[in-house]
């Protein structure tokens, strides 16, 4: 159906004018095809894979044997397994139960943020669209792995290999680990470790101190995003059967101790790292997050003792796009903190790596 809504824009576009219309009515297919997807694999989460990644690149431009042909492809074999694991998430989740439950527990009088998969639930693709999408993204990703591991070794392999699985079987069948709990360590894991050591060494082929300390908070950093969508959701995840560590939990007072740990527990460790001089001193930059962190943390605390209490982005929040829109939607509430969250990821990684490019010029 989607493909049908694509020709008909087309047939209306100035584009029909031309006489070899028959030569560019496919390429716009395959362009409005892959702004489809891409928009449907919400790239609005691509910062927490691209930033760990850039971060992992810029901190092994001083290695001997940096390439930085190897390091672009890392990043976006990166990014394209990112997309694709998002809608194998979409996919492995509307079969187990169609999205509409969102709506049935709006109308049951339950704070829910609604719209998952509107791309399925409105018609405009089928399952098997979708896991053809899925296909496809994960199979370039693995084309660029395969070119990284004939130049780095077997090392490349091992660690994206190990992510793939784990990735497919966050909500994939038979262990739908995020079923069970452990969804929130996988992704952290995943785009922190797993995705900074896996690029670090397909960028300079080698593994140090300075890449592991600093993967770790970047980590629970990660982490921390999908530990609040999963705090924020805890209603309809819990409808569902969906076990995430905030429904494993089942206690607001454990959600925001555990919170509290994922948030600040990052900041301990690089201030650690950098005490026992396994980091340099220079990474004590990322502290500027730490009002971000605080401010996160007071958001999360106020919806869980007053959910109905309205909140605006200051500017030092970060960007929160098309906020107005959100409001309309009656996301906002959820928005808010999301974006809080993401974007003290996106400050942290950006801090180390503006910082370490200036290293690299005094």
């Amino acid at each position: 159906m989607y493909l049908s809504s694509v020709k008909k824009r087309f047939f209306h576009s100035r584009a029909w004018q031309y006489r070899n219309f028959h030569v560019i009515l496919p390429q716009l297919i395959w362009l409005m095809m892959i702004k489809f997807w891409v928009t449907n694999a919400r790239p609005t989460s691509l910062p927490q894979s691209i930033l760990p990644s850039v971060v992992a690149v810029c901190l092994a431009i001083s290695a001997a044997d940096f390439s930085w042909g190897l390091a672009i492809l890392a990043v976006l074999g990166v990014a394209l397994g990112h997309l694709g694991l998002n809608l194998f998430d979409d996919y492995f989740d509307y079969k187990k139960k169609n999205s509409t439950y969102r709506d049935e527990l709006v109308h049951e009088g339950f704070r829910v943020r609604i719209g998952k998969c509107p791309y399925l639930t409105s018609g405009q693709a089928t399952l098997r669209h979708l896991l053809v999408a899925c296909l496809v993204f994960c199979g370039v990703a693995v084309i660029l792995g395969a070119i990284i591991w004939w130049f780095r070794g077997r090392f490349v392999v091992y660690v994206a290999a190990l992510a793939a699985v784990l990735g497919i079987f966050y909500s994939g069948p038979p262990l739908r680990l995020s079923y069970h709990g452990f969804g929130e360590l996988l992704i952290g894991l995943i785009f922190g470790p797993l995705n900074m050591i896996g690029t670090y060494y397909a960028a300079c082929g080698q593994v140090d101190s300075t890449i592991l300390l600093i993967s770790v908070p970047v980590g629970l950093l990660v982490m921390n995003i999908v530990y609040v969508h999963s705090i924020l959701d805890f209603i309809p995840d819990k409808k569902i059967g969906k076990r995430t560590l905030a429904v494993l939990l089942n206690n607001t007072t454990a959600m925001l101790v555990v919170l509290f740990l994922v948030i600040f527990v990052p900041f301990g460790i690089i201030a650690w790292g950098i005490f026992t001089g396994g980091l340099p001193v220079w990474v004590a930059g990322v502290f500027l997050t730490f009002p971000l962190a605080i401010s996160l943390f007071y958001l999360m605390l106020e919806c869980v003792k007053h959910p109905d209490r309205q909140f605006a982005p200051k500017f030092w929040m970060g960007p929160m796009a098309h906020w107005e829109r959100m409001q309309q939607a009656g996301i906002d509430w959820f928005m808010i903190r999301w974006f809080s969250a993401r974007n003290l990821l996106s400050f942290f990684c950006l801090i180390i790596v503006i910082l370490s490019v200036y290293k690299l010029f005094v």
